[in-house]
């Protein structure tokens, strides 16, 4: 099976899509380091939990990691 980049998908939510989930990854980071509470992230195919100091170390305010 032949994967296609989403942005050239026909339907326009699922092309903002993408987009959507890195404002929601964000969002999540965000309101973790003001809760301080971790997140749990899938990375390299393992869960791996990421605490609230390390999000503050790695999270430009405003911005994306």
């Amino acid at each position: 099976m032949k994967t296609k980049d989403i942005s050239q998908a026909k339907d326009k939510d699922l092309r903002a899509s993408l987009a959507a989930l890195h404002r929601a990854a964000a969002s999540a980071r965000k309101i973790a380091i003001q809760t301080n509470t971790g997140i749990v992230i899938k990375r390299n195919g393992q869960l791996v939990r990421i605490s609230a100091e390390e999000l503050r170390k790695t999270t430009t305010l405003g911005g994306e990691s």
